[in-house]
């Protein structure tokens, strides 16, 4: 799943946290610290994938890299480094619920959708400072669960009229270093946690899949690249928000009925964030 959902701008933080409700797995009996090492696994994976998929493409952009380029990707970078260093925590103990979750895929994808009916009259090398802190500001906002990192920065590229080929290399060069620092960060921490043996085999396993996913997935990023619609991703982030409302909402998940319904229990996680 790691693969295509990050590669395309559909909020891979979203799969990952309600596609194992929807498939009744136990998962919120799991130790959250875990959870969370888990997908820094995934993102790992990810990451190492495109860094070697992508590799000319980066080769490129370092030969062609100046004081321009320079400014953009630290516009780029410095708005969500600051907001995932002091939000990163608060957003996901208020924000990790089914209700909030479908709320970002809902409102990326509406975003999107109209962000794409603008003109496209900006290309190659039209980029400055301002649109790196524009496409910054749109990282930031991916902390929030739903909203996705790729679909927030193809949005404000598109609101700035760049051309949609353009706007997928645009959200592709500011993304790179933002998942390699939120990575690290989150691998700074799990190794100050620490791991047993068989956690950091799952680790290992979840990292090497996702790897050879994303990999097996990169092609997907020409039904992005080309000029074609943002419409059917938009579409499909709207009803995949439906159906975690539908399935999700009103209920406690799979196996923890029994917990939830005993008096002073805890509520499932996720069910707290809502009701905030």
């Amino acid at each position: 799943m790691q693969g295509p959902a990050e590669l395309l701008p559909v909020s891979s933080s979203a799969h990952l946290a309600m596609l194992p409700r929807l498939a009744g797995w136990q998962w919120d009996r799991i130790d959250p610290e875990l959870r969370k090492s888990f997908e820094v696994a995934l993102h790992a994976g990810a990451a190492m994938a495109l860094v070697l998929a992508r590799r000319g493409e980066i080769a490129d952009e370092l030969r062609d890299f100046d004081l321009r380029r320079a400014a953009i990707l630290a516009l780029s970078f410095l708005p969500a480094a600051a907001a995932g260093l002091g939000l990163e925590r608060s957003i996901e103990s208020r924000l990790g619920g089914p209700r909030s979750t479908a709320a970002g895929l809902i409102a990326g994808g509406t975003l999107m959708i109209l962000a794409d009916r603008r003109p496209q009259d900006r290309g190659r090398r039209e980029a400055g400072p301002a649109d790196g802190l524009a496409l910054g500001i749109a990282q930031a906002t991916a902390l929030v669960p739903g909203v996705s990192r790729n679909g927030a920065t193809l949005t404000a590229a598109r609101l700035l009229r760049f051309t949609r080929s353009q706007s997928s290399l645009l959200s592709r060069t500011v993304a790179l270093p933002v998942i390699v620092g939120a990575t690290a960060l989150k691998g700074v921490r799990l190794l100050r946690r620490g791991t047993d043996r068989e956690q950091r085999r799952w680790l290992a396993l979840g990292a090497g899949t996702s790897f050879v996913s994303t990999l097996a997935s990169t092609r997907l990023i020409g039904l992005v690249e080309r000029d074609r619609a943002l419409l059917p991703f938009g579409l499909y982030r709207i009803a995949f928000a439906l159906l975690i409302l539908g399935r999700l909402t009103g209920r406690p998940p799979r196996g923890v009925e029994s917990e939830a319904m005993k008096p002073g229990a805890d509520p499932p996680m996720g069910a707290e964030a809502d009701e905030r």
